[in-house]
């Protein structure tokens, strides 16, 4: 069987996907799998050991739909999977020639035009209360026949200069990682008050705080470096592998809904995770262990990249309710990692 897995992005909702991808592995383990992305989000899928190919969208124009179409139908799936639910996806998906195209009811769609271009639909709230997106997407690989999947996430480990650089930092004591950047601007929790979080870690917890940042993030990480009164380091630049390794050795990361949490939650590192105009118990981490500081309830801004509110919701999360959440997670795990 040739199948086709269309998640042209964005990193977090990529990683959501990759247990569906190794649900699929596990069941039929002689089939040929591709993946289906944006070039800005191929990097995390050369890890992912459960597929074959990954099948590159280089531009998000025609000549970049044409070249992406011709590799795909040159493929002859058998099935085509849209985990992602647009239109854009969608067409993708059935452009590829695939016998049978796979996604979402129209009510679980992001966009409703995407309907038409599918040959099954499925209702993933129909036999499951549970609705993280993860259980979402394993749901739709059922109609594959993939019965009672376990969540894992199939990483390859790689060798990271940026990790050893961060560890000799450290001077080889536990570190812990905080992410400040998002690409919303009302996911991100304030500069200063990461500062005093990283001041919290250094002295209570006995942790090197390690500032993380990405490509536009760096004067952002600085600041929060220089508000915690010493305390916290800037992490090297970092590929997106160096993120995954880095995120595999910390003892904790503290960060909003973002790609690297999302990240640091494949690879199992403790988590206190930071949301505001998104529900954690649809997109946060997997594990009960990890800990959720959420402001979605009383947020009035539910999946607006942009807040409408005169205050964020944010505004409201003060140090010392993310430092009492660091003490129940690294309480839940004393004596492994920190």
């Amino acid at each position: 069987m040739n199948i086709l897995i269309v998640r042209l992005g964005a990193l977090g909702d990529i990683v959501h996907a990759i247990p569906a991808a190794a649900a699929l592995r596990r069941a039929y383990p002689s089939a040929r799998i591709d993946w289906l992305v944006d070039a800005k989000h191929r990097e995390i899928l050369d890890l992912v050991t459960a597929i074959d190919r990954t099948v590159v969208l280089e531009k998000a124009n025609l000549r970049g739909w044409i070249a992406a179409t011709r590799q795909l139908r040159a493929a002859r799936y058998d099935v085509a999977v849209d985990f992602q639910g647009l239109m854009k996806s969608a067409v993708l998906a059935r452009a590829s020639g695939a016998k049978r195209v796979l996604g979402f009811s129209i009510w679980h769609l992001r966009e409703k035009s995407a309907r038409p271009f599918y040959s099954e639909s499925l209702d993933p709230s129909a036999s499951s209360p549970h609705h993280h997106v993860i259980s979402k997407n394993l749901r739709l690989v059922e109609a594959l026949g993939v019965t009672s999947p376990v969540v894992e996430f199939p990483l390859r480990r790689v060798s990271s200069a940026a990790l050893d650089i961060l560890t000799a930092e450290a001077g080889g004591a536990s570190f812990a990682v905080l992410n400040p950047g998002a690409a919303w601007p009302n996911k991100r929790w304030y500069t200063d008050r990461f500062g005093e979080l990283a001041a919290f870690l250094k002295e209570v917890r006995g942790l090197t705080p390690f500032v993380l940042w990405g490509p536009g993030e760096e004067a952002l990480a600085q600041a929060v470096v220089e508000s915690s009164n010493g305390a916290a380091r800037l992490a090297p630049a970092t590929r997106l592998a160096d993120l995954v390794e880095i995120c595999r050795s910390a003892s904790l990361m503290v960060s909003g809904d973002t790609g690297p949490l999302h990240i640091a939650a494949a690879v199992g590192t403790p988590i206190v995770s930071i949301f505001g105009p998104t529900d954690p118990t649809r997109n946060g981490p997997w594990s009960p262990d990890d800990v959720a500081v959420s402001r979605f309830a009383a947020c009035g801004c539910h999946y607006d990249r942009r807040c409408r509110q005169s205050e964020w919701c944010l505004t409201t999360i003060p140090v010392v309710e993310i430092t009492a959440a660091v003490q129940r997670r690294l309480g839940r795990t004393e004596g492994s990692k920190a």
